[in-house]
């Protein structure tokens, strides 16, 4: 019998040829691994870009292309209130002019179906168009043309009527997800930095108000957003979250639920709007009120609170959730209190940096600022159908000034709330203490 442990007879052969062989295979596996570690990973697929588009319209049809760079798969439907048809993609790149569908009116024909088109990301993986319609309309056509030398997507209406379009909607809509109703917020952790959330209005296919020369809203606000968020972390007082981050659609309720769920103890959304008289402008705070404060303030609000549709969602009804009981609405008293001393110390900062509106305090039915339990304020930079107005919003160095004054009244208005705090604490306490005594020992 062959001993290995003397090495005698064929196990030594055999012993030579496993060690090279386990040798020779270490050796292939280092390589593997040296070569797999020099390989990038492969990057994501680009996606499929829409690099050009028109409109054509006739007195009974209306064609919109757009040119893409591989085909798509839209899904088309039609809303009502206002007239829009919807057309839903997968996620895209529009290489285009965000201005190529807002078409002055004095540029439009009497008879022409199609009034403004707009388009931009609306979900994780999703892109999404929107028609607005001068009337009702029927999808005749909306598909992939591949016949020509490049790929084109073609969306063609022809007139329709109310009660068909009506009809059409409500048969092709899509399921839509029922709002949760409001639920206290979750309480700050003990000893935790207060939080802050600030929303960047507008976003993604929702382009918000726009400038003479392409300046977007939903642009300046996420600049100024960002900016203002940078500043409060550097100071280390506050957690800050921002509703969105990036070019991204957001619905107003989503933008609340974001707040509550994340148990913010103040809400700053931040806008920038236009007006037909070019010589309004300067920055306006705003809190919610059932009856607006101006003719000003409801125009603002009405605009504001029609993003959701802009986007081609349905109009939904008004305070959906809302708890009618005296808890509620003792909280909803003091919430809204809050919001109007918050909205006073954001004017007297911005008195000294910033630059006011002739009339700074208002207050309208602004959506994002309902929820009940959370002091919430919107601010408007400015306009952007004001010049003056308009080169503070794009400047930098304006940017960064009026950033560091809202920083400084978010943190004064926190600084106060918690002197409040344990000034209330303090006056608890003797009473505290003689109530232990009075117990039956």
């Amino acid at each position: 019998m062959d001993d290995w442990r003397t090495g005698a007879g064929p196990s030594r052969a055999h012993g030579r040829f496993a060690r090279g062989f386990v040798r020779a295979a270490l050796a292939a596996g280092l390589a593997f691994g040296i070569a797999g570690a020099s390989a990038e990973p492969t990057p994501p697929p680009e996606p499929v870009a829409a690099i050009a588009a028109r409109i054509e319209q006739q007195k009974d049809r209306a064609r919109l292309v757009f040119e893409t760079t591989a085909e798509v798969t839209p899904t088309v439907f039609p809303v009502a209130d206002p007239y829009r048809i919807v057309v839903d993609l997968p996620e895209m790149a529009f290489r285009l002019d965000p201005e190529l569908g807002r078409r002055p009116k004095d540029k439009r024909g009497g008879d022409e179906l199609v009034t403004s088109f707009r388009f931009g990301h609306f979900a994780p993986g999703r892109s999404r168009i929107v028609i607005d319609l001068a009337r009702p309309a029927k999808i005749i056509r909306a598909e992939s043309d591949s016949k020509s030398k490049t790929p084109r997507l073609v969306i063609e209406l022809e007139p329709s009527d109310a009660a068909s379009f009506a009809s059409e909607a409500a048969r092709r809509a899509p399921a839509a997800s029922r709002a949760a109703a409001a639920e206290p917020a979750p309480p700050p952790a003990p000893g935790g930095k207060p939080l802050l959330v600030i929303d960047p209005g507008h976003g993604g296919v929702d382009v918000g108000a726009a400038g003479p020369h392409g300046e977007q809203e939903k642009t300046i606000v996420l600049e100024f957003a960002r900016t203002l968020k940078t500043k409060l972390e550097a100071d280390g007082k506050l957690r800050v979250i921002l509703t969105r981050n990036e070019d991204a659609f957001m619905a107003l309720d989503e933008r609340v639920r974001v707040a509550r769920q994340a148990g913010a103890e103040l809400f700053l959304s931040i806008h920038a709007d236009t007006l037909g008289e070019a010589s309004v402008e300067g920055a306006t705070v705003y809190t919610v009120s059932a009856r607006a404060s101006d003719s000003e303030a409801a125009k603002i609000a009405e605009k504001e609170n029609f993003a959701d549709r802009a986007a081609g969602l349905e109009r939904k009804s008004e305070d959906a959730g809302e708890v009618g009981d005296i808890l509620f609405d003792l909280t909803r008293r003091e919430t809204r209190a809050y919001s109007r001393v918050f909205a006073r110390t954001l004017i007297a900062y911005w008195q000294t940096v910033g630059h006011l509106n002739k009339n700074p305090s208002r207050s309208a039915g602004f959506v994002v600022l309902k929820a009940f339990d959370i002091p919430s304020v919107l601010l408007e930079l400015g306009y952007l159908s004001s010049s003056r107005d308009l080169s503070r919003l794009v400047s930098a160095e304006w940017r960064d000034h009026a950033a560091e004054a809202t920083a400084q009244a978010i943190e004064r208005y926190f600084a106060e709330r918690q002197e409040q705090a344990q000034e209330q604490v303090q006056a608890a306490a003797p009473a505290q203490a003689v109530a232990a005594t009075a117990r039956p020992q």
